[in-house]
């Protein structure tokens, strides 16, 4: 077995959603589940088929996301991955929904940080085993640090 890491291509540090399905029907429902939970939504979604012919399969209504998502989940190349790739939206506003979706098994991240992802290359093929999303931690929150984060939650409309 070889351990590898792919970095995620995100140049615009856009947000992402990095997961793990099991059924060729992803593409579709996931499409369905971003435009019925944000309408008007910007984003490309991949799918990295597992069996059969093994093709990425991919949707979106923006081209240029679509093409991101297609390009790293074809660097990915690991079973079952799905990735979408956002415009103006947060992962925030549509993972619950992204979590209902039948086929989805797990979240890997939903981030706009830099990724990188953990790969474990066999004969049989590639899975993920893990995500590096951001950075190492650089100290503990001081009593300002608090009131900022409060602060900036609050002026975005997240928190009343």
């Amino acid at each position: 077995m070889d351990l590898k890491t792919v970095k995620i291509n995100n140049p615009d540090s856009l947000n992402l959603i990095l997961g793990q399905s099991h059924f060729i029907k992803t593409i579709e429902d996931i499409h369905e589940a971003m435009v019925n939970t944000i309408p008007g939504v910007k984003f490309g979604v991949a799918f990295c088929e597992a069996s059969d012919v093994c093709l990425v399969r991919y949707s979106g209504t923006d081209e240029a996301l679509v093409e991101l998502a297609k390009t790293n989940a074809y660097e990915l190349a690991a079973g079952h991955c799905f990735l979408i790739f956002m415009k103006d939206a947060f992962p925030i506003n549509v993972m619950n929904t992204i979590q209902q979706v039948p086929e989805v098994c797990r979240i890997f991240c939903a981030t706009a940080n830099p990724v990188e992802v953990v790969i474990a290359e066999t004969e049989q093929g590639r899975g993920i085993l893990g995500v590096i999303d951001g950075f190492a931690s650089k100290g503990i929150e001081t009593e300002q640090d608090i009131e900022k984060r409060k602060g900036f939650l609050r002026t975005i409309g997240y928190k009343a």
